[in-house]
């Protein structure tokens, strides 16, 4: 399921007959991931998603032979007021978003091992060496484009910290998407920057001496056109004559 479909639970869980659902959100998004992560094939995808429409009923057996019935063990709830029922508002609008058209085809295409974090994080890194307020040059752009690759190939695998006591380091991390609720993140080793001594060592000891051969490979590299050049350039008092300003045009 896309962030949109989540957020539109989290807006049907905001209505006055819909608060049950609220409780189950945190499993629906749990759900989406184990759909994924416990699946081999997008038909086994496409048969799990939807068993957790039995499941918040407290029905556990399903009708699709490729998931025939939950795979956690049976135990009767304290609480059986969290359930759902069919006939209910809460869970006629979950089943309408759960089984919506779109919403199955993205059910097959999850990925049991790939996760968009990594990538949002490496984008995170480019933003900073590059940021979209700035207007660079191409070989700006190409250079700024290495340093945050860079960057990330040598810490995104950092590992854990650990305290003097031999434990995991913790602390506590509230992100937007869980709206003030907190959580436990581990904390990792500092930060690296080996990339900077290797790139130093190459400009002073090779570049500064004989740069012939990087400026040979340099201008190798194919730098398109600007995107203006596409264009005729017209003649600039024929432009300005027609230009009619917003504030001086009239009313239609």
């Amino acid at each position: 399921m896309t962030s949109e479909g989540l957020k539109k639970l989290s807006k049907i869980c905001e209505k006055r007959d819909c608060g049950k659902l609220k409780k189950w959100l945190s499993s629906i998004k749990n759900h989406i991931y184990w759909t994924a992560a416990s699946s081999t094939s997008a038909p086994e995808r496409v048969a799990k998603w939807p068993s957790i429409l039995n499941h918040i009923q407290d029905v556990h057996k399903h009708d699709n032979p490729a998931f025939p019935r939950c795979l956690h063990s049976q135990r009767r709830a304290s609480n059986k007021s969290k359930w759902l029922t069919a006939e209910g508002p809460a869970f006629c609008r979950l089943k309408k978003v759960m089984t919506n058209e779109k919403v199955l085809k993205d059910v097959e295409k999850l990925s049991p091992h790939e996760q968009s974090s990594s990538l949002e994080a490496f984008h995170s890194e480019l933003l900073r060496f590059a940021t979209r307020n700035t207007a660079f040059p191409f070989l700006g752009t190409l250079c700024r484009l290495y340093l945050p690759a860079l960057h990330f190939n040598e810490n995104s695998g950092r590992p854990p910290a650990v305290a003097a006591s031999g434990d995991l380091l913790y602390r506590i991390h509230f992100p937007k998407s869980k709206k003030s609720k907190c959580t436990a993140e581990l904390v990792q080793v500092a930060l690296t920057y080996n990339y900077v001594d290797k790139l130093m060592e190459l400009i002073f000891e090779k570049i500064f001496w004989d740069s012939t051969p990087y400026v040979e490979e340099l201008l190798k590299i194919p730098v398109s056109d600007d995107d203006s050049a596409q264009f005729a350039k017209p003649d600039k008092l024929e432009v300005i004559s027609s230009y009619v300003s917003r504030l001086n045009q009239g009313l239609v």
